[in-house]
């Protein structure tokens, strides 16, 4: 395996990590504080993303999450022999994220398991695909505008997923990661509806990938894994 390729997996690995911890993280010790107001735990979760983009975009190009990838590569961004290795190191580092939130904070509050609110399966899925949507468009925006980690673009895609989470977060608890819902639900057991975060999102995703093409192909742009990079 190639040196960049390592590197890219390394960087998926502990970024992914870091969201789902800092994210995950926030939710299980707010359910042990008795709560916190939702604009704090937006925060967070703005936080939990931006964090990893600075740190990981120059490396791996800071997906962190399964749909953005998978949108990425439909879309012509990215080569589809890359997602294979991006979607292993995402849900490795999301186990591993919610693995430390459930040994350091233990189980309270499903370890931020996404579960949709009252049962309401039909709103969650409209609220999922939309947002996902906006995620994975501010992403097109900054894979295909961004100028580096110092850039104002960088802060879109946090943006979209702290506006995501109090917004939706109280009816859905706004995943737009199967990542971030698959790693919490399998180790807390809370498999409720989660079917409704493995369609919902993917399909967000689609719709954009499917409508919005890059332009033209700017190498130092794309980041890594972009098609037409020599490694």
């Amino acid at each position: 395996m190639k040196s960049a390729t390592l590197q890219r997996m390394l960087g998926e690995v502990v970024g992914t990590t870091l969201l789902v911890g800092i994210g995950t993280g926030t939710i299980v010790a707010a359910g042990r504080w008795g709560g916190i107001p939702q604009w704090l735990m937006a925060i967070a979760w703005f936080l939990a993303v931006l964090i990893p983009i600075v740190l990981f975009i120059q490396i791996s190009g800071a997906h962190l999450n399964p749909a953005v990838t998978a949108a990425l590569a439909w879309s012509g961004r990215i080569d589809w022999k890359e997602v294979p290795t991006y979607w292993l190191s995402q849900f490795a580092g999301a186990f591993l994220g919610s693995y430390i939130v459930l040994v350091t904070l233990g189980n309270e509050s499903n370890l931020g398991a996404t579960v949709p609110r009252n049962g309401d399966v039909g709103l969650a899925f409209a609220l999922e695909t939309t947002f996902t949507a906006l995620l994975v468009a501010s992403v097109f925006v900054l894979a295909d505008r961004g100028e580096g980690r110092g850039h104002w673009r960088v802060w879109l895609p946090p943006a979209a997923v702290g506006l995501s989470t109090y917004l939706i977060g109280p009816w859905t608890g706004s995943s737009l990661n199967p990542a971030r819902t698959v790693a919490p639900a399998v180790l807390s057991g809370t498999y409720s509806d989660i079917w409704v975060y493995l369609i919902a999102v993917p399909l967000g995703a689609l719709i954009v990938a499917a409508s919005w093409h890059p332009r033209s192909v700017d190498i130092k742009d794309r980041g890594p894994g972009r098609i037409g990079e020599n490694k």
